[in-house]
């Protein structure tokens, strides 16, 4: 299990990682000037996160529907018998293997246990990563499949600008 940031994080760590969440191309530099910080510090601040496994990986959110071959997406629900003694974690730890799965969580609720997202060059490939890879498992029971079929907001960042008002010339 991951250690603990202290019992109670402080207000300007806090800050530190929001602006990191917004954009991780944020430099030390560009932190401090935002946040009054020294330098310096916020320098330590971001290497002890990073030591402490809370700042886990720095990424670009990609518009895929803008590239020639985009990436087909979509969320995979699943239903599990468990297993004596390991809960979910054996599962989930099997799960998170597959290059193709892009996230994983454990859902509340009656009709799924675990939900996680899966990327594939076609319709085709995920249908068949699911049925094969997932669908076969034995403390599988119930797969429900949903593609995406377009993307909104991604991470907080809305993925189309919205189009420009334009009036109506009207004549009388």
């Amino acid at each position: 299990m991951t250690k603990k940031y202290g019992e109670i994080m402080d207000k300007q760590t806090q800050d530190v990682l929001e602006l990191l969440e917004q954009n991780a191309k944020l430099t030390p530099e560009d932190i401090s000037e935002m946040t009054r910080i020294p330098q310096k510090d916020v320098k330590k601040m971001i290497q002890s996160l990073e030591d402490a496994g809370i700042i886990r990986y720095y990424k670009a959110i990609i518009d895929w529907d803008l590239v020639e071959n985009p990436y087909v997406y979509a969320f995979v629900q699943i239903k599990v018998s468990l297993e004596r003694g390991h809960g979910y974690q054996k599962l989930a730890d099997r799960i998170c293997k597959f290059p193709e799965v892009r996230s994983l969580r454990l859902l509340s609720g009656e009709d799924y246990d675990l939900e996680f997202m899966v990327r594939g060059r076609s319709m085709k490939d995920v249908a068949f990563f699911v049925s094969d890879k997932i669908a076969t498992m034995a403390q599988v029971q119930n797969t429900s499949t949903h593609f995406i079929l377009k993307t909104y907001k991604e991470d907080g960042i809305i993925m189309e600008e919205p189009e420009e008002f334009k009036r109506l010339h009207v004549s009388f």
